[in-house]
């Protein structure tokens, strides 16, 4: 083992930062093959300790994957609830300035977006990715609410309903064209701009009158 490693190894185990190392090495693996292409061994490699070492940390790959996950929605739930709190032209508006909020991170975190929605790690297998996630839905659902309380009755559909139709619209449009990797789609137009179209269509369709 080099002294370059020896001195990473002990680094990381002196100041307690081999999780985080291992979190970052995954990312970085991420970005250069995708979700599927994150090991245990190669993380322990890229953090320049040996492949037993994650073990103290991760069970398996599935549980490095979870915590990186967790980091990304932690932060998106975050970019979220900053959107929301800071959107003051009525409860349309503050759907669309979530919703760029959330294209926003696809963009600019691409390898926590993977690992969030593409890596088939289940949202329950952990408390704090649990936590993280419904905490993200949530700023979602409560906009959601908003505009259904503005709805006409006999036209609106449930609050829940609403999010998670808004959620998918916006879910698709990031994934299909702010995609980190190759399978990024061209699109015409800005992606929020497609997004607020469809939006003001959807509602449209619920008798949204344009009142705040």
């Amino acid at each position: 083992m080099s002294e370059e490693r020896k001195s990473r190894e002990k680094r990381g185990y002196h100041h307690g930062n081999l999780r985080e190392a291992l979190i970052e090495a995954a990312l970085k693996l991420i970005d250069e093959h995708g979700s599927d292409g994150v090991t245990l061994s190669e993380a322990a490699r890229m953090a320049g300790v040996s492949p037993a070492a994650p073990y103290r940390h991760f069970k398996d790959r599935n549980s490095l994957m979870a915590a990186v996950a967790e980091q990304g929605f932690e932060a998106f739930a975050g970019q979220l609830e900053h959107a929301s709190a800071k959107s003051n032209n009525g409860p349309m508006q503050k759907l669309l300035d979530i919703g760029e909020a959330y294209l926003d991170f696809a963009r600019k975190a691409p390898s926590h977006y993977a690992a969030m929605f593409e890596a088939g790690i289940a949202h329950g297998s952990s408390p704090a990715l649990s936590r993280e996630s419904d905490r993200a839905f949530n700023v979602l659902r409560t906009a959601a609410t908003e505009v259904h309380a503005i709805l006409p009755p006999d036209r609106r559909a449930p609050a829940l309903m609403i999010a998670l139709h808004i959620w998918s619209m916006t879910h698709g449009i990031a994934s299909l064209f702010l995609r980190g990797d190759t399978a990024r789609r061209n699109l015409p137009v800005k992606p929020e701009e497609l997004l607020e179209s469809g939006v003001i269509i959807y509602l449209d369709g619920l008798g949204y009158s344009g009142q705040t």
